[in-house]
């Protein structure tokens, strides 16, 4: 793909998309598959940036993964909670969903590890996991920034039976990765460690994909209240067999807006209304801004509705998905304020910022603050050349202003290589 992608002025989509599996899934299966006793097959798993750099660190670590791209089907050897090497350097480039999870598997295990990735990566908090970490007897060193990547990961691991506490209000990864870790503690078969979020909890929904998933690879974690997390003694991870990965709900949100906002119909297929994802209530969002909106166990449907509603809309529950409506505001007919969304502060880029930047671009008007965003209606849209800051999202929800009625040009549109490397493909064969 070259430097830049021009979209010329959108006037109506229609079509039927067979999504990318969900990142989110795929990192923790593959994860999870390699800590299990006995090989898993997964089927429907991502093929792009961010899942190849968890293979990558897993086939350094010695698990054994077979991943063939075209067909989606990967087979994992598992190690049976230990990974065969005691040492090895990983980068992980800006993939949050393998550095957080394997920073607190390798350091539950015990080893000598490394753990970097590209400089945006390093900007990117981890204080409140290594802090939970350490908590539990594990070695963590801070080689750059304390409280950032990268990490030097020591010999000690760690140990179950205590009770720990853990921030709940930079990113739901922390809690995700202590999660998914803890079964790997000494002692672990023997005592059960609650794990306690001591402040509110946000993107709730990616720690359920976790605790879900979890539990299909035959780890129960107990939840007596909202912010307390017990896992039992006897934990252990075994293998399912097969384990389907579902399409990615938060991609579905670029095809669902341009099916509102370009007439429709337009159908996604891999996620239904039983998704596991907390993304796919975007489209419920969308049906109560006023789009038509059809559900199926398998598929989600939108149509353009009546004028869409703006105002207040809680996007906690959404964080990714948040981020087309952004861009859908502009359509709206009064202003739209996204709150909730201070996660967007630590993501690939400053996503408030950066979203804020390129919406005036457009000719927007638009206000700011830590954990919310205000965009008003936009009745002329201007030619616009968006910087998307090595952000896949900002470039696939930027696709969206072609709606606008003026081109709109797309900078390193090759940045969707991290989760949907044939985004612009796939959302020109519905558009017209």
């Amino acid at each position: 793909m070259s430097d830049a992608l021009t979209l010329q002025p959108l006037r109506s989509a229609r079509g039927t998309v067979e999504l990318p599996g969900s990142k989110s899934i795929s990192n923790r299966t593959l994860l999870l598959a390699a800590l299990a006793e006995d090989d898993t097959t997964l089927t429907g798993l991502l093929a792009a940036d961010d899942t190849l750099r968890m293979t990558d660190a897993l086939q350094a670590l010695g698990v054994g993964v077979a991943h063939d791209t075209a067909s989606g089907i990967a087979r994992v050897r598992g190690c049976a909670g230990r990974f065969p090497a005691a040492h090895a350097d990983l980068f992980l480039g800006n993939a949050g969903t393998a550095v957080r999870p394997l920073t607190a598997v390798l350091a539950m295990q015990g080893g000598d590890y490394t753990v970097h990735g590209v400089p945006r990566m390093h900007e990117r908090p981890i204080g409140d996991l290594v802090d939970a970490l350490r908590s539990l007897g594990c070695i963590i060193e801070y080689t750059g920034r304390p409280g950032f990547p990268p990490l030097r990961i020591g010999p000690s691991g760690g140990t179950a039976g205590r009770s720990v506490g853990i921030r709940g209000d930079v990113s739901s990864q922390f809690l995700s990765a202590l999660l998914m870790a803890l079964p790997l503690a000494r002692d672990a078969q023997r005592a059960t460690t609650t794990v306690n979020v001591l402040t509110p909890l946000v993107s709730r929904p990616y720690v359920d994909i976790t605790t879900n998933l979890m539990q299909r690879f035959g780890v129960s974690v107990g939840m007596p209240d909202s912010s307390t997390f017990v896992v039992a003694p006897g934990a252990r991870y075994r293998s399912p067999g097969v384990l389907a990965v579902e399409g990615d709900a938060s991609a579905a949100s670029y095809f669902l807006a341009a099916g509102v906002l370009g007439g429709g119909p337009v159908r996604v297929t891999g996620v239904g209304r039983d998704s596991i994802q907390g993304d796919v209530a975007f489209a419920d969002v969308l049906a109560r801004q006023g789009a038509d909106i059809r559900f199926g166990p398998d598929w989600i449907e939108s149509r353009s509705g009546t004028p869409l509603a703006g105002g207040d809309i809680d996007c906690t529950a959404v964080p990714d998905a948040a981020m087309t409506l952004a861009v859908t505001a502009l359509f709206a007919a009064r202003r739209t304020r996204l709150i909730g969304i201070g996660s967007w502060r630590v993501k690939e880029t400053d996503r408030i910022a950066a979203m804020a930047t390129e919406l005036r671009k457009l000719g927007a008007h638009v206000a700011t603050g830590d954990d919310w965003l205000a965009i008003d209606p936009l009745r002329e849209f201007r030619a616009a050349g968006i910087d998307t800051y090595d952000d896949h999202r900002v470039a696939m929800c930027f696709a969206l202003a072609a709606f606008g009625g003026a081109p709109v040009t797309i900078h390193d549109p090759d940045c969707v290589r991290k989760t949907f490397p044939d985004f612009f493909a796939v959302f020109r064969v519905i558009v017209a």
